[in-house]
């Protein structure tokens, strides 16, 4: 009797994994950690799987995503809001993690899509970031909290905090600038991504680790997976608002501040900004734009392995 080909979905939390396999039309559920990813190996042993998918969570899908691929098991990464789309589309509006684990099941096996690629340096890099990042965001609500204290010894305690953070913050950079320039791959990528005036260490950092395609996609891919491609909403005669949305919002927000650099000190981001502004865009909307136009300059600079030339003289 031939084997049942199986689909796994997995809908990812903090603290616990929901799964669902398609062929068996079985659920159970694991506990998110080294206990219940070995007892989730132990139910898939034996059973014929043409893929396991599981949707980008924040990173803590990363360890599933890890254990799963070690056991060579063809893990899919998925973009939560195609996912959602999907079940939308299918008419499933209802929301929970059984019910999310099917669909995401479901939608592997309507769609194809490439497994990870596990790379070990790449995945010790995205941990570095990941952290800066979240040290980043705790040090501006302890300078924002510290704005309201009058308490000298909670003064005291929030100098302390700051700098313990900032001190953190610091050893992290470093150890971000070590590992990318000890990669041969990571250290050239780096060098075209720093050619680009705007793009410091800490975004270029950034791209090799969370956005590891860059340079294989074409112009739209690259903003969509950025999440800055407009979409088109119009019906009949009704033109409707362009919007953006999807694409991986951590990346997308350190890649803000990069094209707001770039609007101030990159002679072809400027010319373009100046362009947009003059033609009566919104701030946000022209942000946007420049964004767009800087993800796609460092697509192709990437592709052709080639460093950065204005193509407009500075100002």
């Amino acid at each position: 009797m031939a084997l049942r080909k199986i689909i796994v979905g997995i809908d990812v939390s903090k603290d616990r994994l929901d799964v669902f396999l398609s062929g068996e039309g079985s659920r159970f559920e694991v506990a998110n950690d080294t206990a219940g990813l070995a007892a989730l190996m132990d139910r898939l042993e034996g059973l014929v799987i043409t893929a396991v998918a599981l949707e980008a969570s924040g990173g803590y899908e990363r360890r599933a995503v890890r254990r799963l691929a070690e056991a060579g098991l063809p893990v899919r990464r998925l973009d939560p809001m195609r996912v959602r789309r999907f079940a939308q589309a299918g008419g499933r509006w209802a929301k929970n993690d059984r019910i999310d684990a099917q669909t995401i099941a479901d939608f592997a096996a309507a769609f194809d899509g490439e497994a990870v690629k596990r790379n070990p340096k790449r995945e010790r890099l995205a941990e570095y970031v990941a952290y800066r990042r979240q040290l980043g965001q705790q040090l501006t609500a302890v300078r924002h909290q510290a704005h309201l204290l009058a308490a000298p010894e909670l003064v005291a305690i929030s100098r302390r905090r700051i700098a313990d953070l900032k001190a953190m913050i610091a050893r992290l950079g470093r150890r971000i600038a070590v590992a990318v320039r000890e990669d041969e791959a990571f250290r050239q990528t780096n060098d075209i991504l720093r050619s680009v005036k705007g793009i410091g260490p800490v975004v270029a950092a950034t791209l090799i680790a969370e956005f590891p395609e860059l340079g294989t996609l074409t112009r739209r891919q690259a903003a969509a997976l950025l999440g800055v491609a407009p979409y088109d909403r119009d019906s009949g005669k009704k033109k409707g608002k362009r919007s953006i949305f999807g694409g991986r919002a951590d990346t997308r927000a350190a890649f803000y501040m990069a094209a707001l650099a770039a609007a101030r000190f990159n002679p072809d981001i400027k010319a373009f900004h100046q362009r947009l502004k003059a033609a009566g865009k919104k701030p946000k909307v022209a942000t946007t734009a420049c964004m767009r136009k800087l993800i796609v300059t460092l697509n192709a600079l990437v592709r052709d392995n080639r460093s950065w030339t204005p193509q407009h003289p500075s100002t």
